[in-house]
């Protein structure tokens, strides 16, 4: 039975057949009924489409308009919980003038040394940004009841970036170095005098001859790792491989240097971040400085797109700055350029001659050349660091100048020249090679030579391997008058630029000016902590120092950074003791931004 059931359902299913008749007349049906309902709903309505046309055209801007309206309320609302910070990572590139001879910072002296020995080493304090000492390894400051004992701690968490960790003992190690001779270390500070004790590993005790108000700011200086030189002889130490391959405990550590063109000296030296870093890690992963020789390279460097960055820049350099590629950023720092007179060689032994040339020198013909801005600078001490009773310098007058060359007995000659007993008065002016430096010189000397004075100009190179500007032109003394930049600081303390003990080959005294009231005013000033006692001695010492006329005040030093627009780095709100302490924010700075959520 159920063989015979199988064969007769497999006989109906073989018997099946398409049935095109039937399927062609349900498909016309289908159609007649499409276009009967097209007819009907489409065709025999489009007039009344066109009457209301205006009501869905009306209709259809209002949707729209709810649309746009919805999303720019939803992008509007977004700024309430989102913002932009800067971009964590990329390769941070800035220009800088060299050379890099040398990446131990006890022997840095080029702006390229100086920058990089502060990217890669730490320091008991640095500057903040309001110019203010704040601590960098050391985190307290007491001083005992006789003001000359300091005692420091140091925080427990720095580390070398070898890993070892810091401690007081590197610190005394570092100052043991500088005050040593054999070194010849760059550092401007006399140590010689001054006792380190350490106390225990986070612990340190200075001792000074006497009171130093500006004491503190002596605390600035790297500190090297004692673990690592101490067992090399301190007369080789600059030879030392350390010099190349140094190991320090600041935010970033050397990866490579590498040198591009070593007859012109262009290198790039390449840093990375330190993630042991005891402040964090900074936001750029990489860090590049790329050291040249010359102010035009860098500029070439920044249209090439070669860094996003550059400093050591002059005020003629940035007019050939891309302004919409780059910010270009002045910021005043705590240095001053002086017309530094010889006050023992010739003519300028006479102060009378002295006064002569600061009454026939108009100083506003040199601003006016600079950015506008540039501050003047008539005293040795930074305008806003003296208050009350601050004296002026004597304001230009050509016809006074005149008369008091006469007077002194420097008279014209048929060529117009000044003769005294048959000698012409005549000036040897030198200078750094810097654009605004060779600008104020042979402004200078345009201004001296109206008066009758031969004046004869020197540009001295300090890139140049084949002269020694530094043993032969500033050590010896070896000018009338030198255009030159003194570093005075956040504390008013010149003693190292004014008193006689300083008028020496290694001393900073490059004017030789010796007089007792000052003398006797800059030690005063400094042995007391007052600020009111301190700052009236120091009112009595520009008096002296302006009746004397060991220098002529030209203008405050400025500092110019250009930067990509798309770079969050240096920032010009803040207040610079020197232009290094651009990097008193490093950690923050980034190549771009992005947008983050913020937290409640």
């Amino acid at each position: 039975m159920k063989d015979d059931d199988e064969s007769n359902r497999w006989q109906q299913l073989k018997n099946t057949r398409v049935n095109r008749k039937i399927i062609n007349k349900r498909m016309r049906r289908a159609s007649d009924v499409t276009l009967r309902h097209a007819r009907k709903f489409v065709v025999k309505r489009w007039s009344n489409i066109r009457e209301v046309r205006w009501n869905v055209l009306i209709w259809s801007i209002a949707v729209g308009g709810l649309i746009a309206a919805t999303g720019l309320q939803v992008m509007w609302y977004q700024q309430g919980y989102r913002t932009s910070t800067a971009a964590v990572g990329g390769t941070y590139a800035e220009a800088d003038l060299g050379p890099v001879d040398t990446l131990d910072p006890l022997f840095a002296s080029s702006h390229a040394e100086q920058s990089l020995s502060r990217l890669l080493f730490s320091r008991l304090y640095n500057y903040d940004a309001t110019g203010h000492l704040k601590g960098d390894l050391a985190t307290s400051m007491t001083i005992d009841s006789t003001n000359k004992i300091y005692t420091i701690k140091i925080r427990p968490d720095a580390t070398w970036q070898d890993g070892y960790r810091l401690t007081a003992s590197d610190v005394a190690f570092t100052i043991g170095l500088l005050k040593n001779p054999a070194v010849r270390s760059t550092n401007p500070e006399d140590w010689s005098r001054i006792s380190v004790k350490v106390i225990d590993d986070t612990t340190l005790q200075f001792t000074l001859p006497a009171v130093i108000a500006a004491f503190p700011h002596a605390l600035t200086f790297p500190v090297v790792p004692e673990h690592v030189l101490s067992k090399i002889e301190p007369n080789s130490l600059r030879e030392n491989m350390f010099s190349n391959s140094p190991v320090g405990s600041g935010p970033f550590k050397l990866r490579l240097l590498q040198d591009v063109d070593i007859a012109n000296g262009l290198k790039v030296v390449h840093l990375e971040r330190n993630a042991n870093y005891y402040g964090g890690p900074a936001k750029v992963e990489f860090f590049q400085v790329h050291v040249y020789s010359k102010q035009d390279q860098i500029v070439r460097a920044l249209s090439t797109g070669e860094v996003n960055s550059a400093a050591d820049l002059s005020s003629s350099n940035i007019k050939q700055i891309d302004s919409k590629r780059y910010k270009i950023d002045a910021t005043p720092i705590k240095s001053g350029v002086y017309a530094l007179f010889n006050t023992t060689r010739g003519a300028l032994q006479d102060k009378a001659v002295r006064r002569a040339l600061q009454s026939g020198t108009n100083v506003s013909a040199i601003i006016n050349q600079l950015p506008a801005g540039t501050p003047r600078l008539d005293l040795p001490f930074i305008n806003g660091q003296l208050t009350g009773d601050v004296p002026q310098a004597p304001a230009y007058d050509k016809a006074n100048a005149k008369k008091l060359l006469d007077d002194a007995g420097w008279q014209l000659d048929a060529s117009g020249h000044r003769v005294k007993n048959g000698q012409n008065l005549k000036l040897s002016v030198v200078t750094i090679k810097d654009d605004d430096y060779e600008r104020a010189l042979e402004t200078l000397a345009g201004q001296w030579r109206d008066l009758g004075i031969q004046v004869d100009t020197v540009v001295i190179n300090p890139n140049d391997t084949t002269t020694r500007a530094v043993r032969e032109t500033l050590q010896s003394r070896n000018y009338d008058v030198l255009i030159y930049q003194l570093t005075i600081g956040a504390d008013p303390d010149v003693y190292a630029y004014w008193h006689s003990s300083q008028a020496n080959p290694l001393g900073l005294n490059l004017s030789n000016y010796s007089d007792a009231i000052a003398d006797d005013a800059l030690v005063s000033a400094r042995s007391r902590l007052e600020p009111g006692l301190r700052n009236a001695k120091y009112i009595t010492f520009s008096k002296q120092w302006l009746a004397d006329v060991p220098a002529i005040g030209l203008y405050q030093s400025v500092a110019y950074y250009a930067t990509s627009h798309h770079d969050q780095s240096y920032n010009d709100k803040n207040v610079f003791v020197s232009q290094f302490d651009r990097y008193q924010d490093v950690l923050y700075w980034s190549t771009g931004s992005r947008m983050v959520y913020k937290t409640p």
